[in-house]
């Protein structure tokens, strides 16, 4: 059947009548008005193509340049906030390091006699009963003076034990009878393999004062490691109770150190070096430390041109079960870091010549975003203990006293003293030692906390060194050096110094090239945004103004005509639901005969010419039609009731 006229020009106007953006009825009527008009390729082949085969490959390569863009802008994003590393050397004078030097011997052995008997007393007493040694076969060493039994009690509460075939009967130091070791742990040197057919194992119980099933038993397959370790856990209770100006005195003066100083080929003395006290090195001096405001500088390079220093080490005055080597330790640092002695420190030994190369390097990273360090570590919830500047070292320290302190109830005798908090000792805090070892241990395995909250610092300094050793004195030259060094060293000193007392120190940098590693953005905003406009125009001929329409086409004219076809979708319900309400007649009025509730003029838009052809009729309407012709109406009627006698037809007879 042929279509009826009115379809055939509704069909015509939709084919001239172009549909725009939200104007469109439907989302595929939108999509294809988007293919047609849109400035990127391979869209308008989809529509126009003809033929299966070319339409779905254009579908085809067109995903897939979508998807390749996809994939490479998201690698730009990736890899916007990377940073790239420069490196840049220059030649020019350069400040010179503070020099941190300090005996491996912290205190004078002489000295601490009085403190120290009774801890040595048992140590030695330790060593006979499990090794046989007696003092009689050593060398060295005086007797121990005989002093108050001031920890004998607590020497007993936790004394050496002598562990058999790894079990837990131990023989106990004091009654020499074995005994079953009870604790929830048992701990074992990791770190230390046992070998050899001796089976027998030392150590010593740590148990809650609190609660005595509570236990850390402390094993090591190596019996000097046992026996150090069990000293210094005794030893750092006494010297806790030491006021540090005692302290300070039975350490070694700047006199006692050093021997000779020379700077840049000029002399100096002990007013060069600032004394301060490590509870674990005693009393260390540190050169050029820059407290008097002055930082001093070097522009030659060469041992020459360096520091050069002769120590003088006394080792006769060790102590014997505290350090089991001889020399001096020294540590290259910042004016403003703190020396960490204990942690990165350089041993120096005796009768040598030590001669220290050192390299300078700043190096400066990018913070956040790029990588997750801190410039001044005001952002790190850990209080800073050491009144240096920030260290990733500093804030671990920091970080481990502040939770000593708020479990154990005091603070650790090698690291600096919160405010309020003083050292733990066996007197007041019986239960710190357990405490103490527990919290190292999680400590260890990032239990803590510390590990996570502590953060690189952004910029920090450092020299590299390369370390050398020659033989010093050489035999020729030992004499008169050594009779010259002992004159020198004054009237306090009446022996002949001996070469093995003796080290000499060189610290000097090898050239004077300063060497900057800095991080740089690898990218900015601009070329961010340059390789996302050479990704679109590769792939899709698409610039700027082609992302503005599609977030128009896809987001704004997409969401609005689904939304509209919702509105259309509850409003009918909602006439549907009022007209089919009981006992309600209908009215000839009804609303939804009316021409403003049609459902397509619901838009609030003003309706086109296109959406107007498709307004549909009211439902139950006969067809508007053009109404037949009245041909009754064309009949010629009189106007008159009457007619006229001279109107009447006369007859003819």
């Amino acid at each position: 059947p042929a279509m009826p006229p009115g379809k055939k020009i509704t069909a015509r106007l939709k084919r001239t009548l172009p549909v725009r953006g939200p104007q469109a009825p439907t989302l595929s009527e939108l999509m294809r008005w988007y293919c047609l008009n849109t400035n990127t390729h391979g869209c308008r082949r989809i529509v126009v193509s003809r033929g299966r085969l070319r339409r779905g490959l254009w579908i085809l390569l067109t995903l897939g340049a979508v998807g390749l863009i996809l994939w490479q802008c998201a690698e730009l994003l990736l890899n916007y906030y990377s940073a790239s590393v420069s490196v840049t050397v220059q030649f020019q004078k350069l400040p010179f390091p503070a020099v941190t030097i300090c005996n491996i011997n912290p205190y004078k052995y002489s000295y601490m006699k009085e403190y120290l008997s009774e801890l040595d007393k048992e140590t030695k007493k330790a060593l006979e009963t499990f090794y046989g040694f007696s003092e009689g076969k050593s060398k060295v060493r005086r007797s121990v003076d005989e002093g108050n039994s001031t920890g004998s009690e607590f020497f007993q509460q936790i004394p050496l034990l002598k562990f058999e075939d790894f079990s837990r009967t131990a023989t106990d130091l004091h009654s020499g009878q074995k005994r079953k070791i009870e604790g929830s742990v048992f701990h074992k040197d990791s770190s230390i393999v046992n070998s050899g057919d001796s089976n027998d194992i030392i150590g010593f119980q740590l148990c809650d004062a609190n609660n005595s099933s509570e236990c850390a038993l402390y094993t090591f397959s190596s019996g000097v490691n046992a026996i150090q370790e069990w000293y210094k856990l005794h030893y750092m209770n006494i010297m806790a109770q030491i006021p540090l100006e005692t302290k300070e005195k039975l350490s070694y003066s700047a006199d006692d150190l050093l021997l000779t100083c020379f700077f840049d080929g000029l002399s100096c003395d002990k007013r060069h070096f600032t004394r301060f006290h490590h509870p674990l090195h005693g009393n260390c001096y540190t050169f050029n430390s820059g407290e008097s405001g002055t930082v001093l500088s070097t522009s030659t390079g060469g041992s020459e041109y360096g520091l050069q220093v002769v120590l003088y080490i006394d080792e006769a005055d060790y102590n014997p079960f505290l350090v089991t080597s001889t020399g001096a330790k020294i540590i290259v640092h910042d004016q403003d870091e703190y020396p960490f002695i204990e942690d990165i420190g350089t041993e120096i030994e005796t009768a040598a010549a030590t001669s220290i190369g050192m390299h300078f390097t700043r190096s400066r990273k990018l913070s956040k975003p790029y990588s997750d360090c801190t410039e001044t570590g005001a952002d790190i919830p850990v209080e800073n203990l050491y009144n240096k500047s920030y260290s990733l070292q500093i804030c671990l320290h920091s970080c481990f006293q502040k939770a000593m302190v708020d479990s154990c109830g005091c603070a650790q005798y090698a690291q600096p003293l919160p405010a309020g908090a003083e050292y733990c000792n066996y007197k007041k805090n019986p239960n710190w030692m357990y405490c103490y070892y527990r919290l190292h241990e999680k400590f260890v395995k990032e239990q803590l906390g510390c590990q996570q909250i502590c953060k690189d610092a952004c910029s920090f300094k450092e020299w590299a060194l390369t370390t050398s050793i020659a033989q010093w004195p050489s035999a020729a030259s030992e004499d008169w050096m050594l009779r010259v060094l002992s004159w020198d060293k004054g009237q306090k000193f009446n022996k002949k110094l001996n070469k093995t007392d003796l080290a000499n120190l060189m610290v000097f940098y090898k050239d004077l090239n300063e060497r900057f590693i800095s991080e740089n953005p690898a990218n900015t905003l601009v070329i961010l945004l340059s390789n996302f406009g050479g990704q679109l125009g590769l792939w899709m001929s698409c610039s700027v103004v082609c992302v503005i329409e599609i977030i128009e086409v896809f987001l704004i004219d997409s969401l609005s005509i689904v939304m509209r076809r919702q509105w259309q979708k509850a409003k009918k319900w909602w006439n549907n639901r009022k007209r089919d309400q009981p006992g309600k007649p209908p009215q000839a009025g009804d609303p939804e005969a009316q021409g403003h509730d049609n459902p397509v003029c619901i838009d609030e838009d003003l309706p086109t010419f296109n959406t107007a052809l498709r307004l549909p009729l009211p439902q139950d309407s006969p067809l508007p039609r053009t109404p037949p012709p009245n041909y009754s109406t064309l009949r010629l009627e009189t106007a008159f009731t009457e007619q006229l006698p001279d109107t009447l037809e006369v007859g003819h007879h």
